[in-house]
């Protein structure tokens, strides 16, 4: 049985399921780590050190794996011209926050 998919890719868009989220796995389409930054739901440019976690660790290169513990994986892919968003994934995300 196939594992579910939990994240995409934030270059491609590629559909990746948790164990696609390893140290050092890469996308299977693109090729770009899965487990950095731009991956990662708590991503947030314009934020200190570009991450909602105050207590999180600085990384300098948010396009490379590396080894932070609060790593999530993002839900809707951030790639650029990826159109709108999913109201399905908008939603279940606005209800992960209140978990």
């Amino acid at each position: 049985m196939p594992e579910p998919i939990v994240g995409q890719c934030w270059h491609c868009g590629q559909e990746l399921s948790k164990l696609d989220y390893g140290r050092e796995s890469v996308c299977l389409v693109c090729h770009k780590p899965t487990h950095c930054c731009r991956n990662c739901r708590h991503h947030a440019p314009g934020r200190p050190n570009e991450c909602m976690e105050p207590l999180v660790d600085r990384v300098l290169d948010k396009t490379r794996s590396n080894f932070c513990d609060f790593f999530e994986p993002v839900r809707q892919a951030k790639a650029a011209g990826s159109g709108a968003p999913d109201p399905d994934v908008l939603r279940q995300t606005a209800e992960d926050l209140f978990k």
